[in-house]
């Protein structure tokens, strides 16, 4: 890892290390759907919270991030790495799943990322990523209103950095040579002005409007068969 940068410590620990219940549901929802499972590497990992719910999606886990964060689990390996600068400290192909929850918002290049959670992936192996929904209606009126979107306020500045909206993500999966892309969303989003949030019968009908998350979910081609 790089030399150990306090600013980077404390634009990780503003996280808190977890991101909402939705976003984890619908990660491990999507990797079933797939019959994904293998070895998973779990880059911005947080608390590792993630890793209690993969059940036997994983068949090992190792978490990577800028700092370890207190509740990670003891047991799991950790690898600590600033994303900005240093490559993701696991072989190339190495992860069967590369995961990374809410994590590219906070970086300053997110092309160069997702080619390290491509190099990390085995061929047939699946890359999920999750970020804000910039689509959804509070962030389209925090926009409007208050000229950036709502994940992006000041007060988020500068661990949030890069909005993406659900096209680059799927630009960016294509740029890379994936297969199978699908973007979803989480079905879950907050009515704007209140801290209420949508009935889940009503976001999950109007999902990119309703949505506070996006995830995008991709398989690297598997190897050429040998002649």
């Amino acid at each position: 890892m790089s030399a150990h940068d306090p600013a980077l410590e404390s634009r990780a620990l503003q996280s808190l290390g977890q991101s909402g219940a939705a976003i984890y549901a619908a990660a491990v929802d999507a990797l079933r759907r797939r019959s994904a499972r293998g070895a998973v590497v779990d880059v911005g990992c947080g608390t590792g919270r993630l890793n209690t719910l993969l059940g036997d999606v994983a068949t090992s886990y190792i978490g990577v991030d800028a700092v370890r964060h207190d509740g990670f689990p003891a047991a799991a390996p950790f690898l600590a790495a600033d994303l900005n600068c240093d490559p993701i400290p696991v072989a190339d192909g190495s992860a069967d799943i590369a995961v990374s929850l809410e994590t590219i918002e906070h970086l300053e290049n997110p092309r160069a990322f997702c080619r390290e959670l491509v190099r990390i992936t085995r061929p047939g192996g699946w890359l999920l990523v999750t970020t804000p929904n910039q689509r959804s209606l509070v962030s389209l009126g925090a926009l409007v209103l208050k000229e950036h979107f709502s994940a992006f306020r000041d007060g988020s500045y500068p661990a949030h950095q890069t909005a993406l909206l659900d096209t680059d993500l799927r630009r960016i999966a294509a740029e890379n040579g994936l297969q199978d892309i699908s973007i979803t969303f989480t079905g879950e989003g907050r009515i704007p002005l209140t801290g209420a949030f949508y009935p889940p019968w009503l976001s999950r009908a109007l999902p990119r409007t309703l949505s506070d998350n996006v995830l995008l979910l991709a398989r690297k081609p598997p190897t050429s068969p040998s002649r």
